[in-house]
């Protein structure tokens, strides 16, 4: 007979580590989350006096579903309108016990990058360089030779690499560009954007075709100043929108909100040696529906 009470504690201590691997598989909470249920009743139905290693069982199921998954999600981000980017795991930086438990510490420049990759190559990738996976296992849910997934993992390390200019390691000098932006945004200092920002940052902005956003990103400093200073000149008044300092993936970011809170768009920012390379900006509704309401102060 199923012990459902270990069962349940089981599979709930594993969790957090489940929705990570599902949510850098996937660049999506709500289809990471739809796997973590599908795990749990595939795990409820299983036979667990049978299963030696819980932790590396769910890891197969979990890797097994996320993988049957992101070859029609490509399809499907292929005819998305616009650019697609991950949905971002929010969080006021005054309360980081309340991250998200779907993985908070992967950034969304490192999930723009993956999503470049083969949907193998990903898994791999991440099974291995960022959970410490053995080959051997990755290979059984892969349906490859170990020899054959460690190939795989080179070539998206590779890939990696060269997908973009590493960020900033110092969250404090992360964070004081972050706010010195905001500051120079909601004053109109265009000089002020120019100075924050690198000669070659791209601003990608995913509206999904629901909200208005730029269809392609927006390359060099100048364009993507006049477009920041035009943006808060025409969406942001004291009684409409303001932005407020967040953790966007456990990195600082910005939250636009209205009055009462209610988030309107998150942008985080990859910052190497004191100015913005890339800014990422996600105003689609249906990819914010898991972003809590802001506390907004007077």
């Amino acid at each position: 007979m199923i012990d459902d009470v270990s069962g349940v504690d089981a599979f709930e201590s594993l969790r957090r580590y489940l929705g990570s691997v599902a949510y850098r598989l996937l660049g999506s909470v709500s289809d990471a989350e739809d796997v973590l249920q599908e795990a749990w009743l595939r795990w409820r139905s299983t036979d667990r006096s049978k299963v030696e290693e819980p932790r590396a069982f769910l890891t197969t199921v979990v890797t097994r579903l996320c993988y049957d998954q992101l070859g029609s999600a490509r399809v499907r981000r292929e005819a998305y309108y616009g650019e697609w980017l991950p949905e971002p795991l929010v969080s006021e930086e005054d309360a980081p016990a309340h991250l998200a438990e779907l993985g908070e510490e992967v950034s969304m420049a490192l999930l723009t990058v993956l999503e470049q990759l083969t949907p193998a190559e990903r898994t791999a990738f991440v099974l291995h360089d960022v959970f410490s996976i053995g080959f051997e296992e990755i290979a059984g849910s892969l349906d490859r030779t170990p020899a054959a997934t460690r190939q795989l993992a080179s070539r998206a390390r590779r890939r990696v690499k060269t997908g973009g200019r590493p960020g900033t390691v110092d969250r404090a000098a992360h964070r004081q560009v972050v706010s010195a932006f905001a500051t120079a945004a909601a004053e109109g200092d265009l000089q002020g954007l120019v100075a924050l920002l690198d000669p070659d940052v791209v601003w990608h902005s995913d509206g999904g075709g629901i909200v208005s956003a730029g269809v392609r990103p927006i390359l060099g400093m100048d364009k993507v100043a006049r477009l920041v200073a035009g943006l808060y000149a025409k969406y942001f008044t004291p009684a409409d929108v303001g932005d407020s300092p967040v953790l966007v993936n456990g990195e600082p970011g910005l939250a636009w909100h209205d009055a009462e809170g209610k988030v309107l768009g998150v942008v985080a920012f990859t910052v190497t040696d004191g100015r913005i390379t890339q800014a990422y900006v996600v105003v689609n509704p249906e990819k914010l529906t898991h972003v809590t309401q802001l506390t907004v102060t007077a």
